[in-house]
């Protein structure tokens, strides 16, 4: 897997933990789903992703979205 495919499954992953967590514990957990919704929304005019930088930082093989 590559940077791109993993920082989406990581965002994806955060998403539907938090809106569970949310609807199971407490409502709070949807300002996770939020920022993890704007880091995406800043990532796609900027191209900076901090996850990708620290997947780049371990070695995963790079992509072609987050450089």
């Amino acid at each position: 897997m590559n940077i791109d495919r993993v920082v989406f499954a990581i965002a994806g992953f955060l998403v539907l933990s938090s809106v569970l967590l949310s609807v199971y514990h407490n409502q709070n957990w949807l300002w996770l789903t939020g920022f993890v919704g704007a880091n995406l929304f800043q990532a796609a005019f900027t191209g900076f992703c901090p996850a990708a930088k620290i997947l780049k930082a371990l070695g995963v093989e790079p992509g072609h979205a987050f450089k």
